[in-house]
Formats: structure tokens, sequence, C-alpha cells
């Protein structure tokens, strides 16, 4: 359900435009719409269970087979830290 908020405002006297376009950008941000359109804007839909939990057990089976390596000595933690900042450039 989308609620629709209507935000008005009137030109003062002596306002100038810069003033008017200010004072509804902190009226809207004052209700929130700025941060709920943003939220909107990628809208994924939520996921079945059987999806998140199939998910969950293959990140959990690859977690345990890289820790049995790290146990049987195959594979070196330290290096993976260093590793993950490699293609990056300062």
């Amino acid at each position: 359900m989308m609620s629709s908020t209507r935000v008005e405002v009137r030109r003062g006297k002596n306002e100038s435009s810069t003033a008017l376009i200010r004072r509804f950008t902190r009226r809207a941000q004052g209700l929130g719409l700025v941060r709920e359109l943003r939220g909107r804007r990628y809208f994924e839909r939520a996921k079945s269970k059987n999806v998140d939990h199939k998910r969950a057990l293959i990140s959990k089976a690859r977690r345990e087979k890289y820790n049995e390596l790290v146990k049987l000595g195959k594979i070196d933690p330290a290096a993976r830290k260093n590793a993950r900042g490699k293609g990056h450039k300062k």
C-alpha cells in the first residue's frame, strides 16, 4: 500500500525563490519523504524462506570446508586477509 503525502509551500511577499525551495526541502525532509523514496528506489522482493535457508546452508558448508582446510594447514588465513586489497588502487 502506497501512501501519498502532499507538500505545499506558498511563497511569501518578499521571499526569494531559493528561500522557498529551501523551505520546501526542509518540509519534505521533516515528513520523511526523502528517506522513504530513497528506500523505495532499489526495492527488492522478499526472498522465500526456502531460498534463504538454502543460501545459509551453502555458506555454512563453504565456511566449514574453509575452516577444515585451515586446520589441515592447506590454507594460510593471513594470506587471505592480504589478498582482499590487491585489486584496489590508492
